[in-house]
């Protein structure tokens, strides 16, 4: 298929008009129209269906946009990064890392990163499945695991543990903990030990079941298990970096916790020089050098 057929079809499907898609290729509307014709003959089938509004993609239509909306999306991509060497920081950078991680720690620090790099386009993929970076699925990880994957650059960032958190309403209106034993009369709210998470959460939560937990309630990700304790159903349990954002939230029995869990960042080696992907990872560490030390002078006090 002729690549200029394809590209001024794009712009008729995506504006729905031959005069709108004319004027954003700066073409008028008889040379677009002869262009959608011509690609129709080649595929021997109709693209569009006409009427007074405008026109309408027919099923053909419809599966040929899809892949040209891919192929505009991965051209975009193709020459950001081609022009990555330049100083600026701009174009798409396609991040991923967990659920609970992307939604409750990640993107509500982002609005610095695009104070910074306004041109900047982030796509986050929140996700438990770990994606393949050599094969270029995203661009960059956050994951609660060092990468097994080769021809990674990897940076450990911190360790997390999973506690147990409480709002301060539910302690005073449910009553305090001392012990295991008073979880009986407690309801406990955590991911299900079957649910894709990291071992030593899932550790800690059977461990607590062995208990007598009358009542329950799980969710899939940690921002649902966060909303139900911020509602005041139960005590949770969750990843220890909420506790600075969430200050109604109350640790429940300090003694119980998991094992430490990493959090590593890792991007292809191909990446190196890459000025968006160094921008996310500089912003990301300035990040963390903040929370580990609000945290030293927290546990100092």
């Amino acid at each position: 298929m002729d690549w200029d057929k394809l590209r001024i079809f794009h712009a008729v499907a995506d504006a729905g008009s031959l005069t709108h898609a004319g004027d954003s290729l700066h073409l008028s509307q008889s040379a677009v129209s002869r262009q959608i014709r011509a690609l129709e003959e080649s595929l021997s089938t109709t693209l569009f269906h006409r009427h007074a509004r405008g026109l309408i993609l027919t099923e053909q239509g419809e599966l040929l946009f899809e892949a040209t909306t891919s192929m505009n999306k991965r051209l975009e991509t193709a020459s950001a990064r081609i022009r990555d060497s330049e100083d600026e920081v701009f174009g798409e950078l396609r991040v991923t890392t967990t659920t609970g991680f992307g939604t409750l720690w990640l993107a509500p620090r982002l609005g610095k990163l695009y104070e910074r790099y306004p041109d900047l386009k982030i796509e986050l993929m929140l996700e438990e499945r770990v994606l393949d970076l050599p094969m270029r699925e995203a661009d960059v990880a956050i994951r609660m695991k060092e990468p097994s994957q080769a021809d990674l650059i990897r940076r450990r960032l911190m360790t997390i543990r999973m506690r147990m958190y409480a709002t301060r309403e539910y302690l005073e209106q449910s009553g305090s903990l001392d012990s295991m034993a008073d979880m009986s009369e407690h309801r406990l709210i955590s991911q299900s030990p079957d649910a894709p998470q990291v071992a030593a959460g899932a550790q800690l939560v059977q461990t607590i079941l062995s208990h007598d937990i009358r009542s329950t309630l799980t969710v899939n990700n940690y921002f649902g298990v966060l909303q139900a304790v911020l509602c005041h159903l139960g005590i949770g349990v969750l990843p220890d970096y909420l506790a600075e954002d969430f200050p109604n939230l109350v640790r429940v029995l300090p003694d119980v916790e998991s094992g430490e869990v990493p959090v590593f960042l890792a991007y292809p080696e191909e990446l190196r020089q890459s000025k968006r992907v160094a921008a996310f990872r500089e912003f990301v560490m300035e990040e963390i050098m903040a929370y580990r030390k609000r945290k030293v002078e927290e546990d100092s006090v």
